[in-house]
């Protein structure tokens, strides 16, 4: 840093602030990793160092709970990292991704710890499982940072999700909507397949969806919580009702996208033509190809960089002593929430593609090609 000749004892405050901002290089350089609409990437401050507090060369853990969404190895964690270097160059994300299973997320978070690592982002795989091992690094001083699923049973540094109560009354309104539209509200029911009833996230979802369908006059066939988000389970269950309800079956209200492609696939081993419309949630592209085809009514598109972002800006706010900013809290933890948006076929191109969170080249398959020229992709 270039020092003055001329120093005065006015000025000696604002050159101690300019050495603690050259502490973790130039955070605003360059614009990789910077938020885009919805994106609170101008929250935190490009400092590395604030009130004592410096984030040079820290350690922050990503923890994410499976390899079943393809979305954490795609897109959150290249996200997150992104952001995280922007931020601070000197800093180390340690990831690690539990496959699905609570002990080996249990052990990846004791690593951190033992790691030293100052701020640890984690997507529970069974958020009570793992809640002694959050209260142990909490207890040590480490922040946690809840990330899309939350903890119901205690309160964490900070939480970043999109809204998932929005996101299942959402799903329901437009499943009843085009029901209504189609004549078919009142002519049998629904049939409601949630998430994982070990995850917190799936029962604000369940809430939503029950909003999403309150006064409506549908009729609910029969309710299912698949473990552990496990499509194989959704299946079997669907295709049990399907058995038991037959026709009577005008809509299934699914919580993701791999609950509702679970709930496509019985319909299609049982040979039922048309399939009733399926919601899904997340936007992936396999849910988004049974859309483009007709056999999946619709999903939830949550551009996953903007979470990422906000969960790298609210480590790195932690890092430099700061508290991220908060307009709600989730179970009694301060939260940032972002909204969802339903994608049906006939906002593919506007939710997805125009933005860039989808291609055709990785949607319009040789599967998909008639399907997609029909819908002018």
């Amino acid at each position: 840093m270039r020092r003055t000749v001329r120093v005065y004892v006015l000025l000696l405050g604002a050159l101690l602030g300019a050495v603690a901002l050259a502490a973790c290089g130039n955070a605003k350089s360059g614009s990789g990793g910077g938020s885009s609409s919805g994106s609170p990437g101008g929250a935190s401050s490009s400092s590395a160092s604030s009130g004592g507090h410096s984030a040079k060369g820290a350690k922050v853990a990503f923890l994410m709970p499976d390899e079943a969404s393809p979305r954490y190895v795609l897109y959150d964690h290249p996200s997150f990292v992104k952001r995280m270097k922007h931020l601070c160059p000197s800093c180390q994300v340690l990831y690690a991704d539990a496959n699905g299973d609570q002990n080996a997320q249990q052990q990846e978070m004791q690593s951190d710890i033992a790691q030293g690592a100052k701020v640890i982002v984690v997507d529970p795989v069974n958020a009570s499982a793992i809640a002694s091992t959050v209260n142990q690094a909490m207890a040590q001083g480490i922040k946690v940072i809840s990330y899309d699923r939350p903890f119901n049973n205690l309160h964490t540094s900070f939480y970043v999700s999109f809204n998932n109560v929005t996101i299942g009354r959402d799903i329901a309104r437009s499943e009843i909507a085009h029901l209504r539209a189609t004549g078919q509200l009142h002519t049998g029911g629904i049939l409601i397949v949630n998430g994982s009833p070990t995850d917190p996230a799936a029962g604000l979802i369940k809430q939503g969806i029950h909003e999403g369908i309150a006064g409506s006059g549908v009729k609910v066939l029969a309710e299912y919580s698949t473990p552990d988000w496990t499509p194989s389970d959704a299946q079997n269950w669907v295709a049990g009702q399907i058995s038991r309800f037959h026709s009577q079956i005008k809509g299934v209200i699914a919580a993701n996208d791999g609950t509702g492609g679970a709930a496509v696939a019985a319909f299609k081993a049982a040979n039922v033509h048309p399939i009733p419309p399926v919601t899904g949630n997340d936007a992936t592209t396999a849910g988004v190809q049974l859309i483009i085809a007709g056999e999946q009514y619709n999903t939830i598109n949550k551009p996953y960089h903007i979470e990422a972002d906000a969960a790298a800006n609210a480590a790195y706010d932690f890092l430099t002593g700061k508290t991220p900013p908060s307009h709600t809290k989730v179970f009694g933890t301060p939260a940032q929430l972002f909204t969802p948006h339903v994608v049906t076929r006939a906002n593919i191109k506007s939710q997805l593609i125009d933005p860039g969170f989808q291609t055709v080249k990785e949607l319009c398959t040789k599967t998909y090609a008639a399907d997609c020229k029909k819908l002018g992709l």
